[in-house]
């Protein structure tokens, strides 16, 4: 909740009869934006004809303006941000009609993507998790690329994670990872697996890392990735490697567009994956009707979600699932899980509060990970 005894730092200032001078002592020393308690207030410095912040929590205004503090260059906006929150954002600075969408130079903390770098609010209590950063205590695994002819879609190919301690006399479970070049580079996936797997939280395993250049197509319950993922990757993967050969130890993972891809390969394939990561999944569907407005992309996924729903059958074992409570999808992905649960299927749903974004999934991999592949005695034993 929001201060009531004492007035926030900005309305302090204000209070005080600001000028360029105090501005600047105001400013010295300080860490932006101003996080207290739950209030959180995000500054720029400068001329503009009208400053904006631009974020990406669904259901909220798009644009806010930040107000300028008569008698100095400072412009600021104070909103309400729940504690343990992550929100990214830039800001819109309006100069002659000219539009500019900038990172916010007071704030050291970044967000990156594939499309780019924001900034980030971490509401009062976020920390992030030390199990994604690299524990020098904790052996290495290796990457080695990998290609494939895919039939009837050309050169596939990625990069194939083995434990520090892979030994051929042994076995272990698969990972089969969508968008696998983004989860190693955006959400530290190598620390996670390296980290978990030194810590015993999860056993040693494979992860098969894969990539599509035309996801939005293949993701999609596209039948050839389908068939791909289960009849090309999967024997070649078990070809290589040592596997245990059974549905429980054999994942298929991905989030946003990869969550579809993930669901549509195991419902092509039943009960071939025994279990499942889906993280911020795009199961867009219709109640009624076929009415879309996430765009002609979604069309396939809207069919292959109808089609699902009218009919939903046990096509895994065990499902974890995340999404942010500040996404679109946060409705559709919400309404999945009693569906899963009621064929049978154990399901683990976790909320953040966070948007569709690599660090909200990132955060979730240890959760997720380690419910679907226990440490070594218990997934050994299960």
């Amino acid at each position: 909740m929001p201060h009531r005894h004492k007035r926030l730092a900005i309305q302090q200032f204000i209070d005080a009869g600001p000028d360029p001078g105090k501005a600047a002592a105001f400013l010295r020393g300080r860490t932006f934006p101003i996080v207290e308690g739950s209030m959180v207030t995000v500054l720029w410095v400068g001329e503009a004809d009208a400053v904006n912040l631009r974020h990406w929590i669904f259901s909220l205004e798009t644009s806010t303006a930040l107000v300028r503090i008569q008698g100095t260059p400072l412009w600021y906006l104070s909103i309400e941000i729940p504690p343990g929150s992550r929100v990214e954002y830039k800001l819109e600075v309006i100069r002659g009609g000219h539009k500019a969408w900038i990172e916010d130079p007071l704030n050291p903390n970044r967000a990156n993507d594939p499309f780019g770098n924001n900034s980030v609010i971490l509401g009062e209590g976020y920390v992030t998790p030390e199990w994604t950063r690299r524990d020098p205590s904790a052996r290495e695994g290796f990457l080695e690329p990998f290609k494939l002819n895919a039939r009837g879609l050309g050169e596939r190919g990625g990069l194939v994670y083995t434990p520090a301690r892979f030994r051929r006399s042994r076995k272990y479970p698969l990972l089969i990872v969508h968008d696998g070049t983004d989860y190693l580079r955006y959400a530290d996936m190598i620390h996670v697996l390296d980290n978990l797997i030194h810590r015993l939280e999860i056993p040693d395993l494979i992860a098969v890392f894969t990539d599509s250049p035309d996801r939005l197509r293949e993701y999609a319950d596209h039948e050839p990735h389908a068939r791909y993922v289960a009849e090309e990757l999967l024997p070649w993967a078990q070809g290589r490697f040592p596997l245990y050969d059974e549905a429980r130890a054999r994942c298929l993972m991905g989030a946003s567009f990869g969550g579809v891809a993930s669901l549509s390969t195991a419902v092509r394939y039943p009960g071939l994956f025994g279990r499942m990561l889906l993280q911020s999944g795009s199961f867009a569907f219709s109640d009624i009707g076929r009415a879309n407005r996430r765009g002609p992309a979604f069309e396939p996924v809207i069919d292959f979600m109808n089609r699902f729903r009218a009919d939903p059958k046990q096509i895994s074992q065990r499902v974890f699932m995340s999404c942010g409570m500040y996404e679109s999808l946060i409705y559709e992905n919400r309404s999945l899980v009693p569906l899963l649960t009621a064929t049978g299927m154990e399901v683990r749903f976790v909320e953040a509060r966070d948007g569709h974004n690599w660090d909200n999934w990132r955060d979730r991999l240890r959760q997720g990970l380690s419910y679907l592949f226990p440490g070594p005695l218990l997934f050994v034993y299960e």
